[in-house]
């Protein structure tokens, strides 16, 4: 469907841009609740790359969504801060 009544995720799929941003705001939400719980228990990037024995660039890393961070990387930094990523299949 073409024109004024389109569905925006129909338009994205026809672009074909609706995979990419569904993962590109996925990513982004992690993120945001990653540095929130860091906010929330006082915890510079520097004091969480000492704790998970890593670097402040790696931290970044896991809190840019153009950096693609892997699972174990996402997990290892939840669970740094006390918490579980959790996926489903919907």
């Amino acid at each position: 469907m073409n024109g004024i009544g389109q569905d925006f995720d129909e338009f994205m799929q026809e672009q074909g841009l609706y995979e990419d941003a569904k993962e590109l705001a996925s990513k982004r939400l992690v993120a945001l609740q990653l540095e929130e719980e860091m906010k929330k228990q006082h915890i510079s990037k520097a004091a969480m790359a000492k704790q998970l024995h890593t670097s402040r660039v790696a931290v970044d890393n896991v809190l840019n969504i153009s950096y693609n961070s892997s699972l174990e990387s996402l997990e290892r930094f939840a669970n740094a801060l006390g918490r579980k990523v959790q996926i489903s299949l919907v």
